[in-house]
């Protein structure tokens, strides 16, 4: 069985293994106040040019998004996001749980519109009844989206304006932040520039686990570790997350298994596509939707592990193959030769 059902189906890289090895009789103090988160931290702080920001480690995405939201928000505020946001649909109402509703609004290829969030918080203030409703305190997104799709640096910039215009603080959930990056060429110190807050995700690009919460302003920081205890994310062994991600920054292997993942979907969609198949969505990353029969599909599972997404209709199904930190070519080439032409 050759797994596409996402990108943390192995366990880590061997330079993270490997740094993880060389420290592993080191003593140090616990709860991130190590050496190694430190210099995490200080590395973190010089590739996104923000000599003040504050970095925060913590374990998995959906503990750090529930945390940072309801570290940012007051009681009667929610986050707004697009319908298809992954807090919305992918975290089992993580952000509900801790007490803040989630405000959607309709996506565009999984990207949310700066013009609908101007408009949601016009609304709010202009309707006679805003305070019996839940206040829009702050913003998510995730970079890449849902979908696979990339918001392109301009859209960052107009949602950011947004944003600042309506006093809304800019959360940008970064899991899979290195495909990103590498599909659309700008770098962290241009994500740290349009946001307020961001994450880099290392579970999903070569890291045993493992999320860095970047604070630009510090001051939105105040008290942060309070609210990673509080959500039961202050690891012990908080050393574990600095030293991988020190693996994975130190000599841009972070940016190296990213690339190598986006070119690795990027031919599965090439192949796929000359094959006369198409797609729910032109995804320039390590996520691909091809659609495919019914029947073609059932065949694949005996040999592949795959997401189905949605139902198309006709006995067509959008699935999602996704590309790891040790996905192959071989893989790849066997995958295509598994998946017919389409017939004329």
């Amino acid at each position: 069985m050759i797994r596409f059902d996402s990108d943390y189906t192995e366990g880590a890289h061997p330079r993270v293994l490997q740094r993880l090895t060389e420290a592993n009789s080191v003593q140090t103090p616990g709860y991130g106040e190590d050496p190694f988160c430190r210099e995490a931290a200080e590395l973190i702080r010089r590739l996104c040019a923000s000599p003040e920001a504050a970095v925060h480690f913590l374990t998995g995405g959906t503990q750090v998004n529930r945390t940072v939201i309801a570290h940012l928000l007051r009681p009667h505020q929610g986050v707004v996001a697009a319908d298809t946001g992954h807090i919305a649909v992918h975290e089992t109402g993580a952000v509900e749980n801790a007490g803040h509703k989630v405000l959607t609004v309709p996506g565009i290829d999984g990207k949310l519109p700066a013009a609908a969030v101007d408009a949601l918080c016009a609304s709010h203030r202009s309707d006679a009844s805003f305070e019996h409703m839940v206040q829009p305190g702050m913003v998510y997104i995730s970079n890449p989206t849902e979908l696979g799709t990339v918001y392109s640096l301009r859209e960052l910039e107009e949602l950011y304006a947004v944003c600042r215009r309506n006093g809304l603080p800019l959360y940008v959930d970064g899991a899979r932040l290195g495909c990103a990056l590498a599909a659309e060429g700008y770098d962290f110190a241009d994500v740290a520039r349009t946001c307020d807050v961001f994450t880099i995700g290392g579970t999903k690009l070569g890291a045993l686990f493992g999320e860095a919460a970047v604070f630009i302003d510090p001051a939105l920081a105040k008290d942060f570790r309070y609210s990673i205890k509080q959500n039961g994310g202050m690891l012990a062994k908080g050393r574990l997350l600095g030293l991988q991600f020190l693996a994975l920054l130190e000599d841009g292997l972070y940016m190296e298994i990213s690339r190598r993942e986006v070119a690795l979907a990027q031919k599965l969609r090439d192949g796929l596509t000359a094959k006369g198949w198409g797609f729910l969505i032109a995804s320039p990353t390590n996520q691909q939707f091809p659609i495919l029969p019914d029947a073609v599909l059932e065949k694949l599972k005996e040999d592949y592990a795959f997401s189905s997404w949605q139902d198309m209709g006709a006995g067509m199904r959008a699935v999602r193959f996704c590309t790891g930190w040790a996905a192959t070519e071989e893989q790849i080439d066997r995958l295509l030769e598994a998946i017919p032409e389409r017939e004329k």
